[in-house]
């Protein structure tokens, strides 16, 4: 035996390498049936599946341009990253995008831009800006007005994870912004200070029966006990899937899952398609109206836009009842925080430019624009993007995304795999460890300020104090033909109904700001130079 152990010993290391290459090749070869390269060519195909698999890393850093790269190019992700940093985000040696090409955006700027006096509100708060409209008003027994123009959008605990959706809600607490919950249910990790606009789908976790259908007693002792809780919204779909359910595997049901969504531990739990409250448009408005009854909140609804006859079924009943959804969220079918097949992804629901004009023309012939608040979301978290969709009727802005770019995401694409590299889109312990809260939270906190200034400053440059005041014919679109350029309202074949606006002031003293923005505890956790009053 020792005379074995010590002919062993005395083996060379390339010796061993090469008995473990003839061994591997003849694996290959003759045992491995699945992969026709490593067959073929034992051995050497390993290195073709090797590259395969680094191939995302080696376009992203190594091959392709700063303008290359979808969802968001490297100029977008840098943009992003330095105003969250708050470091310089500008550009040097003019633009190096085609500006000739289709869907460019072009934005008219006046010859004399909007001047802030010095005792204008935004010379003492230059990151101020608030929604011009209110959720519920005169509707609710809590009306909302949020805060801030760009908020996060619905991503659940359990598509992020706990570390991630913490930061964001810290980070919306200093920025004034809401943080939707997304349907996962509200955590304590949402509990940080922002307002909170509690969202649900057809799973209804967080306000789910033992019998998987929705419970109004929960959701009314959900409110009663969590009153950052400012607004409520029923998804009907989102951009990433809609019209497809899901399913939650009981692997990834901890106890503290369990008890935020009212599921039970170790089980796979459905999301279906369909909601099982209400199967028809009069049932969802009279749905709607039941929650905003039992808890005073303004509610609304969020889809992705395909077909459009339930939207004009939704209008008519509202013009002539008075009755349904205090907003309206149009996702775009290029959302992507939601994992998705990619004939879904790619193919199911308008673009958000075609599905919110389509929208907002509805209920604009219903004269209904005035009581409903238009939110966008879909990849409209960039200054120039968001000038657009407020000349086109919007009233906020929703970020997923750009939001988890801000806390240090990478765009490494594997959301859907439990891998996230950053942490941020795991539940593994060990990734999430390299979120650092309190340094994520002022990152948030910082892209959403940089964001404001930003917008603001092109809404001035346009000759207006407010976003809300951009119309349709202060931005050209370049459709890539004869016709060159033309407006929005000649794109898109309307004009945006005039938002009531008397000036920045009136909006400050509104009492029916967002609970945070006059919240002395919150004031005093901020930076003395970011207090407001």
């Amino acid at each position: 035996m020792e005379v074995f152990l010590e002919f062993i010993g005395n083996i060379k290391w390339w010796v061993w390498v090469i008995l473990f290459l003839i061994i591997l090749g003849i694996y290959d070869a003759f045992v491995q049936k699945r992969h026709i390269i490593l067959r073929n060519f034992p051995i050497v195909g390993h290195f073709r599946y090797l590259l395969e698999s680094i191939g995302p890393e080696l376009r992203q850093y190594i091959v392709a341009n700063n303008r290359e790269e979808l969802p968001f190019n490297r100029i977008e992700r840098g943009w992003i990253y330095a105003s969250a940093k708050n470091e310089n985000n500008y550009e040097g040696f003019g633009t190096d995008r085609d500006i000739t090409q289709s869907q460019y955006i072009f934005i008219n700027n006046a010859m004399m831009p909007f001047k802030v006096e010095d005792n204008h509100p935004n010379a003492k708060d230059p990151y101020f800006l608030a929604c011009a409209k209110v959720m519920g008003a005169g509707r609710r027994d809590r009306p909302y007005r949020p805060s801030s123009v760009i908020n996060v959008s619905a991503m659940s605990y359990g598509s992020l994870s706990a570390k991630a959706v913490e930061s964001l809600n810290r980070g919306c607490s200093k920025a004034y912004a809401y943080h939707n919950t997304g349907e996962g249910g509200l955590s304590s990790y949402h509990k940080t200070g922002s307002d909170v606009v509690f969202h649900f789908g057809t799973g209804y976790f967080g306000v789910r029966a033992e019998d998987g259908n929705f419970s109004m007693e929960k959701m009314k002792n959900l409110v009663a006990k969590n009153p950052q809780i400012r607004a409520i919204e029923v998804k009907l779909s989102q951009g990433a899937k809609p019209g497809k359910g899901g399913v939650l595997p009981g692997s990834k049901i901890t106890e503290e899952i369990a008890e935020i969504r009212g599921v039970k531990v170790g089980e796979d739990v459905l999301s279906p398609p369909n909601h099982k409250a209400f199967n028809n448009v009069p049932e969802l408005i009279q749905f709607v109206e039941e929650i905003a009854s039992e808890t005073g909140l303004p509610v609304g609804i969020k889809a992705a836009i395909g077909k459009l006859e339930s939207w004009k079924e939704l209008a008519d009943i509202m013009k002539t009842t008075g009755k349904g959804p205090d907003f309206i969220t149009i996702d775009g079918g290029e959302g992507g925080t939601g994992a998705a097949p990619p004939s879904f992804a790619d193919h199911v629901a308008l673009p958000w430019v075609y599905g919110f004009s389509d929208i907002y023309k509805i209920f604009k012939e219903r004269q209904l624009t005035e009581r409903i608040v238009f939110i966008g979301s879909g990849k409209l978290g960039f200054p120039a993007k968001a000038a657009m969709a407020f000349a086109m009727g919007v009233d906020c802005i929703n970020v997923a995304r750009e939001a988890m770019l801000a806390v240090g995401c990478i765009q490494a694409k594997v959301c859907h795999n439990n891998t996230c590299p950053t942490g941020i889109a795991t539940q593994s312990k060990w990734l999430q460890r390299g979120i650092n809260i309190p340094d994520k939270a002022e990152r948030t906190h910082y892209y959403f300020k940089n964001f404001k200034k930003e917008l603001l400053e092109i809404t001035r440059a346009c000759g207006y104090e407010h976003p809300c005041q951009l119309t349709m014919d202060d931005v050209d679109i370049n459709l890539g033909d004869k016709s060159l350029t033309q407006t929005l309202a000649d794109v898109y074949s309307y004009h945006k109904v005039p938002v009531p606006f008397k000036n920045t002031k009136t909006l400050m003293k509104c009492p029916d700001l967002g609970g945070n923005y006059n919240r002395k505890e919150v004031a005093k956790s901020i930076d003395q130079d970011d207090v407001r009053y």
